[in-house]
């Protein structure tokens, strides 16, 4: 799995001009499953994000997480963060799960983030558009697989 995770003053996601999920402060996850993840891939980056240090403590430094400082989390589907363009200008989804995996894992990083921190979503699999004001701007990219 992989996720881009931004440290955000406040985030929305709409399908078909509907508000489905929306926080205040917090982070915006782009997540990507791929077709090869399985629990251990989910349990690593829900904990990996809710732990995150980004946001400041009272000395201005990044050392505190979501959950300390009453952040939420909003998570998008986005296999797209799984594309390869190493070859080409067109990229490669192949890495992506297939929508049943892809569901199952995805649904698996909203519901262990859920055990700690307030959680809002997309929709899966839906055309999606995604309002956010980033704060820092801190963006982190994470790989389940530790790859970078």
């Amino acid at each position: 799995m992989r996720a881009i995770v931004q440290r955000v003053q406040r985030a929305a996601v709409r399908v078909d001009e509907e508000v489905v999920g929306e926080i205040g402060a917090g982070l915006l996850v782009y997540l990507a499953v791929a077709g090869d993840d399985g629990d251990e891939d989910a349990a690593y980056l829900a904990d990996k994000i809710r732990h995150l240090r980004i946001f400041p403590d009272e000395s201005g430094r990044t050392n505190l997480d979501v959950q300390q400082v009453g952040g939420a989390v909003l998570v998008v589907s986005a296999f797209t963060v799984l594309a390869d363009a190493r070859h080409g200008r067109r990229p490669s989804f192949g890495a992506a799960a297939a929508p049943k995996a892809g569901v199952r894992g995805y649904e698996a990083v909203v519901g262990a983030l859920r055990k700690g921190v307030p959680v809002q979503t997309g929709r899966y699999g839906a055309s999606m558009a995604v309002e956010s004001v980033n704060a820092g701007p801190i963006t982190i990219l994470l790989d389940s697989r530790r790859q970078f």
